[in-house]
């Protein structure tokens, strides 16, 4: 097989070195321009590989085919350019660490700061791996710059081999997927394909169906400004009342940190303002629609009473609608999802499908009828300093990508079996298939492509 490591190590480095940070605050579309700045180099970097259509849209979104050589569904394979605003994102230096001993792993730039296999154990499992981390001041912007390497290193292989058999493919690089609005209303009729995949996830093997749905929530509490020297019986702060609607909120059950599997929370992501005026924002998440409504229900509420106890205060509490779960579609079609899984096992994996405690742009994509699950990179830690990724589980999702075109072109239909009831993928026999004969000659053509 081909050996990737290298080509996704240099363009993994090359790309988080450039800062693309989207910023949920700004009106524009793209949030940032810096984002451009990666959208620019992959328009160059695509026209040079020979990919056909490529545009940068006024959405700014970069869109691009690889033509087909056989008959099948045409395919979109997509990732996002922006990284997160949760963390510094300026002055990125990626840092390559070969053949990984086990051992804890130091910054050069943050000494206090250390990586070690007992915090975080995936990591145990990557001895003698290339990892790729940033230098401790940083987050690495693999989220998601490596699912950005993956399409581009499977770009560049098919474009110069173009006798693989594969489907027209489209890919499709988009801003802003971190702030919840990578998906413009225009995008799934210029991408135009049956089905897409994102490469957004983490563990290899993962393959994901299911993500939180989401809602935003901007509480804007107004009090009233006068001099703290002549502020008896007249001063409202704002700041005491935004304090006062923080601890009202559920602090023991429905917050990050205090959540898992499939509880869902409401989290508070920043807080701004003076003693005259506050702005909290929120995001509320859950799997269900029932329990994201709740969530909103008891936000509003708390609202209510930490005005009850100020009349002379406004607050008030608006809640926009971000993505949905994408298994409510998924489960009328199962075609990407169970082509995802054949194609992985096809590669010796074991996939698995966990819910996303988070989204994707697939999640809107599904929602606005193009069927896109997400599917692994092997980025770790992500939004923050310690995020790290192993060059070696990047080949694998290039692969992964690379089987999926393959099996694609086959014109086979998939031996994987999903039973929505059990919420588990179950391998159904090669040999009581309708084409007793079919796998082998799909391996074959994977193997081709590969």
């Amino acid at each position: 097989m081909t050996d990737f490591t290298t080509e996704l190590t240099d363009r993994l480095t090359r790309y988080c070195a450039i800062d693309s940070q989207s910023d949920a605050d700004s009106p524009t579309s793209p949030s940032t321009a810096i984002q451009l700045d990666m959208q620019r180099l992959l328009v160059d970097e695509l026209t040079a590989l020979g990919a056909q259509d490529v545009q940068l849209t006024p959405y700014g979104a970069v869109l691009a085919t690889i033509p087909g050589t056989a008959a099948g569904p045409t395919i979109g394979f997509l990732a996002h350019v922006d990284t997160a605003p949760q963390f510094n994102a300026t002055n990125v230096k990626p840092r390559v660490i070969k053949g990984y001993n086990g051992g804890a792993i130091t910054y050069p730039d943050d000494p206090t700061l250390t990586l070690t296999p007992e915090a975080f154990p995936y990591l145990a499992q990557k001895q003698g791996h290339d990892l790729i981390t940033a230098s401790g001041l940083t987050l690495l912007g693999a989220d998601d710059k490596a699912g950005v390497a993956i399409l581009m290193t499977a770009a560049r292989h098919l474009l110069d081999n173009p006798d693989l058999p594969r489907p027209t493919l489209r890919l499709a690089f988009t801003p802003d997927e971190e702030i919840g609005r990578g998906v413009d209303a225009q995008l799934p009729k210029d991408l135009g394909v049956d089905f897409a995949y994102t490469f957004d996830g983490g563990k290899v093997g993962e393959i994901e169906d299911e993500t939180f749905s989401a809602d935003g929530a901007t509480v804007v509490i107004k009090g009233v400004s006068i001099h703290p020297g002549y502020a008896t019986g007249k001063l409202v702060s704002a700041i005491h009342l935004a304090g006062k609607l923080i601890q009202t909120l559920p602090q023991a059950t429905m917050t990050p940190e205090t959540t898992e599997g499939r509880e869902g929370f409401i989290h508070a992501t920043d807080m701004k303002g003076s003693a005259a005026e506050m702005k909290i924002t929120f995001i509320l998440r859950d799997f269900e629609r029932e329990g994201l409504e709740a969530k909103g229900a008891l936000l509003r509420q708390v609202c209510e009473a930490v005005a009850a106890t100020e009349p002379r205060a406004e607050i008030t509490c608006t809640i926009t609608p971000q993505y949905r779960n994408m298994r409510y579609w998924l489960e009328a079609d199962r075609t990407p999802v169970d082509l995802a899984y054949a194609s992985a096992r096809d590669l010796g994996l074991d996939p698995v499908s966990i819910p996303i405690r988070g989204g994707t742009d697939g999640s809107r994509l599904t929602e606005m009828g193009v069927p896109c699950p997400n599917l692994f990179t092997g980025m770790q830690n992500i939004h923050g300093p310690l995020e790290w990724i192993s060059a070696q589980d990047m080949q694998v999702a290039t692969r992964l990508c690379l089987a999926i075109a393959g099996r694609a072109a086959g014109g086979e239909r998939s031996v994987c079996r999903h039973d929505p009831g059990r919420r588990q993928h179950v391998v159904a026999d090669p040999a009581k298939t309708t084409n007793p004969g079919g796998r082998g000659r799909i391996w074959k053509v994977v193997q081709e492509i590969l």
